[in-house]
């Protein structure tokens, strides 16, 4: 029998719930959060660099790859409540630099807001809540009825079809990493677990009129947590003008913008994305809970909070491609 790959996925029940997660390496802890209609296999690549120095850990949110897709709640919050639950309560992890990318964007700055025990550092990759904008695509499956045309848009023929596809242009060398990412969301709505989670999940962030959840209100509160934001130049789900309208709302924050990038910059650039979260773990002091410093924070008039820097003459340092 094969011996088993330290990234393969894990299995764990939390609430009476099975809970898929990833898990490797040694040292201080990372946790990646994927993004709608992903899993825990977005982040191999980058796990795969950051195990030699980090203990990595990626779930499947609930409702999400590998994990249950029961009837309930898939706010920002509940997914929040989860992640706490499987990181401290299951896996024994106090403390972790957070890393998600779009929806997971969300579900980490709610993470670190209602768990500041749990969060070091913050790390936001495409991320969601951070903006009204977002595709056009996502905000027509919210319409009412949407989910009832679903299995006409995602129907498991052409899944296996697409599926076939992938393997043959994959068993030639060809590398397209975002179709490939775009894809695997597409083929998991084939089964109506996955589509039914995902409408919920879908309609807890976004509406016809685009996203409904914002943490623009509270970024000052990042003043106490070191914070890193990645986007891609050429995302075409969520605008990169998020990321600048963010980064000048979080005080202290470092900001890298990836040229020619999409908006799935883990799986398109990962040597890049591991490059740049390992020197963040590496120059900055993890944030330690201060409950002083957060009452400070939110007792002050908005005009005594800590400030961003005073923007540079020369424009935000851009990863090139490679």
């Amino acid at each position: 029998m094969s011996e088993r790959h330290p990234l393969s996925l894990r299995h764990t029940t939390l609430h009476g719930h099975d809970v898929g997660y990833r898990m490797a390496g040694q040292g201080p802890a990372i946790l990646l959060i994927h993004g709608m209609a992903g899993s825990s296999r977005t982040w191999v690549d980058v796990m795969n660099v950051l195990r030699r120095d980090y203990t990595v850990i990626a779930p499947d949110l609930l409702g999400h790859g590998e994990s249950a897709k029961p009837m309930g709640d898939y706010s920002l919050g509940a997914h929040a409540s989860g992640l706490r639950d499987l990181v401290v309560g299951a896996l024994g992890v106090e403390r972790a630099t957070v890393v998600g990318q779009s929806l997971g964007g969300g579900v980490a700055m709610q993470l670190a807001y209602q768990h500041p025990e749990l969060c070091e550092r913050l790390v936001l990759v495409g991320s969601g809540g951070l903006g009204r904008e977002v595709s056009w695509m996502l905000r027509a499956l919210t319409l009412p009825g949407a989910e009832y045309a679903m299995p006409v848009l995602f129907p498991r023929f052409l899944r296996d079809l697409g599926n076939e596809l992938s393997r043959f242009v994959r068993d030639r060398g060809i590398r397209a990493p975002h179709a490939a990412e775009m894809w695997r969301a597409y083929a998991s709505l084939a089964e109506p677990d996955n589509r039914d989670a995902f409408v919920r999940t879908l309609r807890a962030v976004i509406d016809p009129g685009g996203q409904s959840v914002s943490a623009n209100d509270r970024l000052y509160l990042a003043g106490a947590v070191p914070s890193l934001i990645l986007w891609g130049d050429r995302d075409d789900i969520i605008p990169v003008e998020h990321a600048h309208a963010a980064h000048a709302r979080m005080p202290n924050s470092r900001l890298e913008i990836f040229e020619g990038a999409g908006h799935f910059l883990h799986v398109e650039r990962p040597a890049e994305v591991a490059a740049l979260l390992h020197d963040f773990v590496e120059t900055t002091e993890p944030a330690h809970n201060d409950p002083e410093t957060f009452r400070a924070l939110m007792r002050a008039d908005p005009g005594d909070r800590p400030q961003p820097p005073s923007p540079a003459p020369e424009p935000a340092r851009a990863a090139s491609p490679a």
